[in-house]
């Protein structure tokens, strides 16, 4: 088994093909995508394949060690993960291809007119013993 992790973006991907940004969605739009969710993910647990999810509120803050004292916070100017980060699923699954699948799968979660957003995830194993090896 290994463990990826499904990111899904509120920007910085490749376009959505239904691409109505959240904020417009009616309630019952939401509803139904929050139920595509949990039913994903309930599909999961019975499969012994799903590790976790979380959908991110849209506050947040950069916060760094700067010495002794308070730390700094700071709200921008430059991306930040509240800006480009909607919440993620981890999965613990028997191959590379398993965790395609199911990336695609989640994809299909509708969105606007209850039509499927056809959203770009991001799919990234965990780092396992080494650590990973850059090329430039």
């Amino acid at each position: 088994m290994a463990k990826y992790l499904l990111l899904k973006h509120y920007r910085g991907a490749p376009a959505a093909v239904n691409n109505v940004p959240g904020d417009q969605w009616t309630p019952e739009e939401w509803s139904a995508h929050m139920k595509y969710m949990r039913d994903f993910a309930d599909r999961l647990v019975e499969s012994g394949e799903f590790v976790d999810a979380q959908a991110l509120a849209p506050e947040g803050m950069f916060v760094r060690y700067d010495g002794e004292g308070r730390p700094p916070v700071i709200d921008g100017p430059f991306a930040e993960t509240k800006d480009l980060i909607a919440g993620w699923m981890v999965i613990d699954v028997d191959s590379h291809e398993r965790a395609i699948e199911l990336a695609g799968e989640l994809s299909a979660a509708p969105g606007a007119g209850g039509e499927p957003i056809h959203e770009w995830l991001e799919v990234r194993p965990f780092m396992v013993d080494q650590p990973p090896t850059v090329v430039e």
